[in-house]
């Protein structure tokens, strides 16, 4: 059991999860071993969740759940572009909505879903703390102040240039 989940986990996660099994409570540990994985491979796949359920002796179930529950983790691979939406009162109120449905019709992808390419990730958020600038968007680090749905093609368009450069 243990030689098959180190030939899939990278040894520097396995070595966290020892260390975590052996401090009081070790079950405690399971989100933060879920964040290290999620940060070393930008989502949690079910055979991370069986390793680790199989690793830390945690029904999968379990692991699933917690998984499932936070929305900080992901299930799917992220674009290399993750554009998020604000949908927050302000930004809603501005025309959030419409910005979102302009990146679905553009991408022709669903929020939560990545485009086939595994160029962009479509999210929302529900509020970034700019309302002045509503409607917000982010694609990756940089926000985009009062978008409008007619700037969705050039924003993607934008972005697929700097790809290409």
């Amino acid at each position: 059991m243990h030689a098959d989940t180190a030939s899939r986990l990278d040894a520097d996660i396995l070595e966290f999860m020892d260390a975590c099994l052996q401090k009081e409570h070790p079950k405690s540990y399971l989100i933060a071993v879920l964040h290290k994985i999620q940060q070393r491979y930008g989502y949690l796949c079910q055979s991370h969740m069986d390793q680790v359920a199989q690793h830390m002796q945690i029904p999968t179930a379990i692991i699933s759940g917690v998984s499932t529950f936070y929305h900080f983790f992901r299930l799917q691979p992220r674009g290399k572009y993750s554009i998020s939406i604000c949908l927050g009162t302000a930004c809603f109120v501005k025309g959030a909505d419409k910005v979102l449905d302009a990146f679905r019709t553009e991408l022709g992808i669903e929020l939560g879903e990545t485009t086939p390419d595994g160029l962009f990730s479509l999210e929302s958020s529900r509020c970034l703390g700019v309302c002045a600038l509503a409607p917000v968007v982010t694609i990756n680090d940089k926000v985009y102040s009062k978008v409008n749905a007619k700037q969705v093609p050039e924003l993607i368009n934008t972005v697929k240039t700097e790809e290409r450069v």
